[in-house]
Parts: C-alpha cells; structure tokens; sequence
C-alpha cells in the first residue's frame, strides 16, 4: 500500500473516541425523530428511581424537566459488563486491500462499531473488554468501566489498524479462541462478536460448539456478521476475468465473476442460512452487519438487547 495513502487512512482514526462520539450522537438525534422515539437511551448516567429506596441521589433537577424520578449513577453502579469481540484475521481486511484512503474494510466497520458500543458503555457507566484474535488469542482486556480503561481500550482499537493493516496470510482460528474466551470470562456477560465468519464455511459445528459454551456460562451473546454485501454476496464486478487472492492462504485463481455467480451465490446462501438458524437453535443474537450500510444497525441492535436484559 501506498505510505501517503496508509498514513491518511490512518489519520481518519487516530480519535477513535471522538468518531465514536459523533456516530452514537448522530444515531441517537434520528433515532429520537424515528418511530423509536422514547427509547431509553435518553439518561445516559441516570437510572430510574425505584420506589422505597433513598431519595438522596434523586436528580431533581432532571425530575422538573421529565416528571419523572431518576437517581444519579455512579462508577460502582456498573450493570451491564460488554466483552467486545474482534476477528482480526486477513479476510477482514477485504476490501480495502491496496485501494484509496477512502474505502472501508470488514476491520475497519468493525473497530468502527466497537468503539461506539465502547462510547455508549462508558456514557452508561457499564463496563467493556476487548477480545482480538487471530490464530490465537491476541489480546484480552477483562471488563472494567473506570476512565483509564477505558482511554487504554481506545488506544487498543487504534493500535489494531496501525500495526495490523498490512498483514496477509494469517488465518484464525475462532472455534478454539471462543472455548477460551469462555474460560476467562469469570461474570455474566453481554458477548459481542465482530467476524465476517469466513473460517467457519467448511466447519461451522466446531465453532457453534464454542459458542455453545458461552451460552453454558450464562452469558448472552450477539454476533454481527461483517461482510461486503456487493463484492462478497452480490459479486458486483465487470464481465471480464479478475484475478482472486486469498488473503488467508495467498492461494490464487483467475476467473469471471459473472460465470460462476450462480453457483456461488447459491453455495454462499446455504452457509448464510444455516448460520442463521444455528443461532437461532442456540438462542445467539444474529446481526447482519453489511459495512456499506452503516452502523444504526448495529447500535439500534445492541440498544435492544441491552434493553431486554437490564
């Protein structure tokens, strides 16, 4: 890649905190001028009062401005603690590989995503980890919700699209990191995954069987599935052979696109599907997170799940 091309991509991120910012405000403006109007997102550090409980930290103030009694949180007040997931395999690196600053990878919708789930987290007071992983377990933060974890998470999310953005050829293994995750997660837990699911085609059993074991330790998990929906589902390119590289195995073929969409579409649509049902049958939060469409679905989707458990 180009360095004056790397070093303004990177530029786009290097406040991820401040991105995220904008992505949630901006969300929650429509969000408010939707049909959602009412949705409670609206006291980010309060929570509703319950009656018979002290009266002290009543926030009076906010009472003359809703008619209704909310009590000020505070940082040991934590209810909801959120383990962000994160593949960071080569085949989230598609599309963008070599392209202009302006296009947007699986990596990069992901870290993206994550570190506004991250912003709304720390506006609740509750508190978030992070998972990367590729071949192995790269780095796992436990769930905490003070200033300086959260600043050191951030710098995380930054730091894995400068070191990483160049490398190709590493698999991942997402059966054996979810067993181990499990492991390590010690407190119920909101378990948000970010993979485009790519490892698990030939072997998707393996990995529900992971999934499987966070179920098992009672926590609730959502997995967003990442993909490019016009390259990798509609296989959007011109009549004429292309020549295709496998990120994960550097293994090359030469061919026209338009001659095997059916097929392929077809083979992709069987995979898509039982992925689906497989969550289903495990009570899993499936999310299709297409990364030309934005993150509202995202946020919108983590806001309900949030909203049915606590």
């Amino acid at each position: 890649m180009d360095k004056s091309l790397e070093t303004s991509r990177y530029k786009r991120y290097e406040n991820l905190e401040l991105l995220a910012r904008q992505v949630v405000e901006g969300f929650l403006t429509g969000l408010h001028k939707s049909p959602f109007h009412g949705f409670s997102v609206e006291f980010a550090e309060h929570r509703i009062y319950n009656p018979g409980e002290s009266t002290k930290n009543i926030d009076w103030r906010l009472y003359g401005r809703t008619e209704k009694l909310f009590v000020k949180k505070f940082e040991e007040e934590t209810n909801l603690r959120c383990q962000l997931v994160i593949d960071n395999s080569s085949s989230m690196y598609f599309p963008s590989w070599g392209e202009s600053d302006d296009s947007v990878s699986k990596i990069d919708f992901s870290v993206q995503a994550a570190a506004s789930l991250m912003y709304v987290l720390k506006k609740q007071r509750d508190a978030a980890g992070i998972s990367i992983f590729g071949e192995k377990l790269d780095v796992h933060t436990p769930a905490k919700s003070n200033a300086a974890h959260n600043k050191m998470l951030f710098a995380t999310l930054g730091n894995l699209l400068q070191k990483n953005n160049q490398k190709l050829n590493q698999k991942s293994n997402p059966a054996k990191i979810l067993h181990e995750i499990a492991d390590k997660i010690h407190k119920r837990s909101l378990v948000v995954i970010f993979s485009d699911m790519m490892e698990n085609i030939g072997q998707p059993d393996e990995v529900f069987d992971a999934l499987q074991h966070l179920k098992h330790n009672k926590h609730e998990v959502v997995l967003f599935h990442v993909f490019d929906k016009k390259k990798e589902f509609e296989l959007e390119y011109q009549n004429r052979p292309y020549r295709f590289i496998d990120m994960e195995t550097a293994k090359e073929i030469k061919i026209n696109p338009t001659q095997m969409k059916e097929m392929y579409s077809k083979e992709l649509s069987k995979f898509y599907n039982k992925l689906k049902l497989k969550c289903m049958q495990y009570q899993i939060d499936f999310v299709a997170a297409d990364i030309n469409s934005g993150l509202e679905n995202v946020l919108l989707s983590f806001f309900s799940k949030r909203s049915k458990l606590y």
